[in-house]
């Protein structure tokens, strides 16, 4: 029962995702900024086109990395 609502969740998430990146074409400013942010194993990284957003996703993925380390070893995953 757990998976079906984080299996709802994520789609919800990829659903508001794309209708953001809709609703964003529609004002017509072309000066858009973006940075993308992962882990790779225990190895957080970014890149994008604005320095200051690429250091939040990094610091984003930071903390995700340490959470996801944090649950493992104490069993939840």
């Amino acid at each position: 029962m757990a998976e079906i609502n984080i299996v709802s969740i994520g789609i919800a998430m990829i659903l508001l995702g794309f209708l953001l990146v809709f609703v964003g074409t529609l004002t017509g400013k072309s000066d858009g900024k973006v940075a993308v942010g992962g882990v790779i194993g225990f190895i957080p990284f970014g890149f994008g086109n604005d320095p200051q957003l690429v250091k939040i996703a990094i610091v984003i993925s930071a903390v995700l990395a340490i959470l996801f380390i944090v649950m493992a070893l104490r069993g939840f995953l």
